[in-house]
């Protein structure tokens, strides 16, 4: 069991190594842009990411008085989801919902484990197609999602578990920054803001 843990600790690690602070910080000025609702998307382990993402970004990065991010997580309500993949079909779950909704204005956040999600490429592609700022959380070197989106974060792992508690990590890492920054406690970039 010892071996196990230090062989996950040392994947979960890696993917801490490989991660682009600058990309990080790209997501941070773009989700802090006034006016603008950002969507989170996901299948299975990366559905409960979009939904924990969603209330770190919105509950958790609270400051009263400070500006309030809009964040909406399409993976929440099952009675759409179901109603999509019945009638049309499971590929159409998230464009579905975001055509009546997502502008050019707003941002579209897409987690995907292997990267080759048909449902989640598919809104990444709708998403690009009005011009919303398009951003991908991938594992397994990225995948399909990593050419199609304006911000890439991928890790290289393959282990589905290392890749969701990475993602996992990165919304607690945004939240928590976004959070300082709201409450005047970081000072950087401004200027872009």
């Amino acid at each position: 069991m010892r071996d196990k843990i230090t062989e996950y600790r040392k994947e979960l690690n890696q993917c801490f190594y490989e991660l682009d602070s600058k990309e990080l910080e790209k997501i941070v000025i773009e989700l802090l842009r006034r006016g603008r609702t950002i969507y989170i998307i996901g299948n299975g382990g990366s559905a409960s990411t979009a939904s924990h993402m969603a209330v770190d970004l919105s509950i958790g990065t609270y400051v009263p008085g400070a500006h309030k991010l809009r964040i909406v997580s399409l993976t929440d309500n099952v009675a759409t989801i179901t109603a999509l993949a019945n009638d049309l079909s499971y590929e159409f779950v998230f464009q579905k919902q975001l055509e009546p909704v997502l502008t050019h204005r707003d941002a579209l956040i897409a987690i995907s484990a292997s990267g080759n999600s048909k449902n989640i490429l598919r809104a990444v592609d709708y998403a690009n197609d009005i011009c919303a700022l398009t951003i991908g959380l991938a594992g397994f070197g990225g995948g399909a999602l990593q050419k199609l989106v304006d911000i890439d974060i991928t890790a290289s792992s393959h282990n589905y578990g290392v890749v969701e508690d990475f993602h996992l990590s990165l919304g607690h890492i945004l939240s928590q920054f976004i959070k300082k920054h709201l409450e005047g406690g970081e000072r950087w970039s401004q200027a872009s803001l």
